[in-house]
């Protein structure tokens, strides 16, 4: 996979009106998500809808609490590994909400500033596709050779930046197993570098 100006070029574009400008351009740190709409169910387009404002409240009785929500992802990987692209990584999506990260003695908050939000679609629980992972890995070794400042230590989850109040990518997720596929994607001399990935 390559990105072209903050696209990924194997995506299929979706652009969300929920970004904004990086204040400082810096993109270093990946975060990974899972989301289900509505939860446990997949498929449809009720996350892409989600993500670009266009919900249907009526459409399920859990879509009412939600359907006003202002948010979005730079990209989502839905189960069968189709990629859909909402937002440039130069540009900032809506996705860690109160979140911290700490920067060596600097703990940092505002994580979408320099934050590309990954979604897999999931629900925590069923266990995410080999094709999941396989797009997951293509676009992060992308992501790794595009934007020097994001270093495998500088992978994360959700549940890590946001312990009080999000569990995502949740115990499903398999960090063993993106490893290996990151690292077959990215080769024997930087693959060694994948045990530093902060889950």
């Amino acid at each position: 996979m390559r990105i072209d100006d903050g696209w990924l070029a194997q995506a299929r574009r979706l652009p969300s009106p929920n970004q904004d400008d990086r204040p400082q351009g810096e993109v270093s740190l990946l975060v990974l998500h899972s989301i289900s709409l509505p939860p446990g169910e997949f498929g449809g387009e009720h996350i892409e809808r989600l993500f670009t404002n266009r919900l249907d409240p009526d459409a399920h009785p859990f879509f009412a609490a939600i359907a006003d929500l202002r948010v979005s992802a730079h990209l989502l990987i839905r189960r069968d590994g189709e990629c859909v692209q909402f937002v440039p990584f130069e540009a900032r999506a809506w996705h860690a909400g109160r979140s911290r990260w700490r920067d060596g003695p600097i703990a940092r908050r505002a994580l979408n500033d320099f934050a590309v939000g990954i979604e897999l679609e999931g629900d925590e629980v069923s266990p995410y596709t080999g094709a999941q992972y396989r797009a997951l890995a293509r676009a992060t070794a992308a992501l790794l050779s595009r934007y020097p400042a994001l270093t495998p230590e500088r992978i994360t989850s959700h549940a890590r930046v946001a312990p009080l109040r999000k569990s995502d990518p949740g115990p499903a997720f398999d960090w063993a197993y993106f490893r290996q596929a990151l690292g077959r994607e990215l080769g024997h001399e930087r693959g060694q570098e994948l045990g530093k990935i902060r889950t």
